[in-house]
């Protein structure tokens, strides 16, 4: 199983980026997926997180940031508008899945993409 992200770069302060991650590998179910930051010499912190019961959003990205899904696919979007230098941090994508060849649940990462805000 393997999480792939893309979508950082170098943006100005109020402009938009989307994050994207996909899962790929031999699975026999996804649960929750959602993306987590972490900032220099900061604890990594949830972003944003979906299930099919709904979203989950940190409180300091409500109504700027958007998380969707496409459950065929197994990709996961991150639509951040309104940026602020303090969204500045390495985003990593995460999945709870179950591969075929174990059926059992396990948690997964992403490699980081990072996001810079510049003011």
């Amino acid at each position: 199983v393997q999480l792939q992200a893309s979508g950082g770069g170098l943006v100005q302060a109020g402009g938009s980026l989307r994050l994207h991650c996909a899962v790929s590998g031999n699975i026999f179910a996804t649960n929750s997926m959602g993306w987590y930051r972490q900032a220099p010499g900061k604890q990594r912190e949830l972003v944003a997180s979906i299930t099919t019961s709904g979203t989950n959003y940190a409180g300091s990205v409500e109504g700027r940031f958007t998380i969707s899904k496409d459950s065929v696919r197994r990709t996961i979007d991150l639509w951040m508008n309104s940026l602020k230098p303090e969204d500045t941090a390495a985003y990593y994508c995460n999945a709870n899945v179950m591969p075929a060849s174990t059926r059992t649940w396990k948690e997964y990462w992403g490699q980081g993409t990072l996001v810079t805000v510049s003011s």
